[in-house]
């Protein structure tokens, strides 16, 4: 321990000497390619002195070094020889002259860096992927899965492995299933990577495999580099940059930024019964939708009010029709864009199509409801909670961009009414397919106890042109130039009115009353909101001088509820008062209504004659209910 010690700290004083002498001529590895997990670090007795050489260490204003060290080997005695030096990653907030100097060290060759970005928008920098040994000799890596068939995040991960082989890297799969299940899975998954049986799970059991998914990294003697377990998009995508890939995940495509894994096979308990089939939770490809024949004097649209249980007559998805849908799209009908909660139906770009033409929707919107169906199927909005729910909310759909006057869709008078038939359609369209594809049918999984007039359609568009504020999308780190659509789960429009008030602080103060209101009267912290702002309270507010950013702060800091309101003993939200904030309003001590002024969601849309807004409250909110999502179009 005392040499792997006294290792560190020599090579400690040569990255030093590296970042600041350009004549260095000590290499330098990036730390993504080989690290200790925690596990390692228990096994070898070096976790504590390891988290210490972790901590960031400044080099200059916008850069730091975070070292970890290099994992040649790992065996429970002598760790001393496992270890050869100390690796720096640079994070930097972008890759100018200062980037490319810190790595010129004059005649020793250094390998390429790639630049990556991860999920949290930060800039990473990793090497390709023949690395350099302290010794100058050349390792070629390889990734290694550990998989299991019927493991739902193993399916999750599958079709972006596949996408990791399409693009160059060497990649092998290890099933921890009978040949049978793994043949199935193979097919079901499309699997583009050469996958093998490990027997017994032996292999698995040399690899100290925990869970599954697990990814490795080996070099070319089969020694673990870097071990992730678990479904990571970041995690992935650095990956792919180590091999020169493009980046294989995305934050739109409907997946969830990481998902855990299931025990490895080895690890659960055993027993006599047969496994149950596994479930076809993320196959690419689904069945062709139904066909059905209507009787000879049998009304076609009565026939589809009948089949199809929506409370609303429809337009018969013949085949011609769905046809002329799906030719707005080159894409296979048999596809699956999304599995649609509470009970996962595929949505295949043939059955959207046959909803669109239910919800009468014109061929071109197809290129709204594909990333639509995404995004109302990405686990962050919560679909599952906000159909099951005995609450009022449904889904807002708010589109932004260019494509609100290419497909014509409606911000001003009127606006949540039946004024336009692209807000119709499309917002009708995603309530068939939660219906009809995601089995959410209000006489059963639907549990609302009032029901939301929304879910016959709810859509509507920002009207960027009466804003002179950044519109959503632009908020949620789009470019104006882009087409976007967005999702709320949220109630039925409270109307605002306020006629008087001649500067902002009139207008927003009488918001603020009505904002307390939301979801309960006393309960605080929990609920979002979203504002429509009218054009005509915006050029009031505007006239003062406020930006967005003023708006929604004025709004947090001057909603909430007096202390003197929460008296009785009895009444929803009164139990969790010791949770609250307090806050001083106009000189009365008040619970604070909102968690942060991000709870706030501001928009501006609505006729330009009449000073008239509206809130939309929230269903539960956070990790554990819907997030507010906006995906590109």
């Amino acid at each position: 321990l005392s040499a792997v010690l006294g290792r560190l700290r020599q090579v400690w004083v040569t990255l030093h000497a590296g970042i600041k002498n350009p004549t260095c001529r000590e290499r330098l590895i990036p730390k993504s390619l080989y690290g200790l997990d925690r596990q390692q670090e228990r096994a070898t007795g070096l976790g504590p002195h390891l988290s210490k050489v972790r901590k960031p260490c400044g080099f200059g204003t916008r850069k730091r070094c975070v070292l970890n060290t290099m994992l040649h080997s790992f065996g429970p005695t002598d760790p001393a020889r496992h270890f050869s030096g100390m690796l720096p990653v640079i994070w930097q907030d972008d890759f100018a002259s200062n980037a490319a100097a810190a790595f010129r060290h004059g005649e020793v060759e250094v390998l390429p860096f790639i630049k990556s970005s991860g999920l949290d928008g930060r800039s990473r920098l990793f090497s390709q992927h023949r690395l350099a040994h302290d010794t100058l000799r050349s390792v070629e890596m390889r990734l290694l899965a550990i998989l299991q068939t019927d493991c739902p995040t193993c399916r999750l991960i599958t079709p972006y492995l596949n996408r990791l082989v399409a693009g160059g890297a060497p990649l092998d799969g290890l099933s921890q299933d009978p040949a049978a299940a793994t043949n199935a899975f193979a097919r079901q998954m499309e699997i583009a990577f050469p996958l093998e049986l490990d027997v017994d799970c032996k292999r698995s059991v040399e690899l100290g495999v925990a869970t599954v998914p697990t990814l490795f990294l080996l070099d070319d003697e089969g020694r673990v580099a870097r071990k992730e377990p678990g479904f990571d998009k970041t995690v992935l995508n650095e990956l792919a940059a180590m091999f020169e890939v493009a980046p294989v995940a995305s934050e739109h495509d409907g997946a969830p930024a990481m998902k855990p894994g299931c025990s490895s096979r080895h690890l659960e308990p055993q027993n006599k019964d047969a496994s149950a089939p596994a479930l076809d939770l993320h196959g690419l490809r689904g069945t062709a939708a139904s066909r059905l024949v209507v009787a000879d004097g049998d009304d076609p649209f009565e026939f589809c009010f009948r089949t199809f249980e929506d409370g609303l007559p429809v337009v018969p998805p013949t085949e011609d029709r769905v046809r002329r849908m799906l030719d707005a799209v080159a894409i296979d009908p048999h596809e699956v864009v999304a599995r649609v909660p509470p009970c996962f139906g595929p949505a295949t770009v043939e059955k959207i199509a046959a909803n669109a033409v239910m919800a009468g929707c014109v061929p071109e919107m197809m290129r709204v409801l594909l990333p639509l169906t995404r995004a109302v199927c990405d686990e962050r909005f919560n679909a599952h909670g906000l159909q099951a729910t005995t609450h009022f909310a449904a889904p807002l759909i708010i589109l932004n961009g260019p494509v609100r006057k290419e497909l014509g869709f409606h911000s001003g008078q009127n606006l949540f009414s039946n004024v336009s038939r692209a807000n119709s359609t499309l917002g009708r369209a995603l309530q068939l397919i939660l219906l009809q594809i995601g089995g959410a049918r209000p006489t059963a999984i639907d549990m609302s106890a009032l029901g939301n007039p929304g879910k016959f359609s709810f859509c509507i568009a920002e009207s960027e042109e009466d804003s002179p504020w950044e519109p959503l999308h632009v908020e949620a780190g789009l470019t104006r130039e882009q087409s976007a659509v967005s999702l709320f789960g949220g109630e039925a429009p409270h109307g605002v009115s306020d006629h008087k008030a001649r500067t902002a602080r009139g207008v927003l103060k009488t918001i603020s009353y009505s904002l307390a209101t939301v979801w309960s009267y006393r309960v605080c912290m929990i609920p979002e909101a979203l504002l429509v702002l009218s054009p005509e309270h915006v050029q009031t507010i505007r006239r003062d001088g406020w930006n967005k950013q003023d708006v929604r702060q004025f709004l947090f800091e001057n909603t909430g509820i007096p202390h003197r309101c929460f008296q009785e003993e009895d009444g929803e939200g009164i139990a969790s008062r010791d949770a609250y904030k307090t806050v001083m309003i106009d000189g009365e001590p008040c619970y604070q209504k909102f968690r942060e002024p991000e709870q706030i969601k501001i928009i501006v849309a609505g006729g330009r004659a009449g000073k008239f807004s509206a809130i939309i409250g929230s269903w539960q909110t956070g990790p554990r209910g819907s997030q507010m999502i906006t995906y590109p179009v």
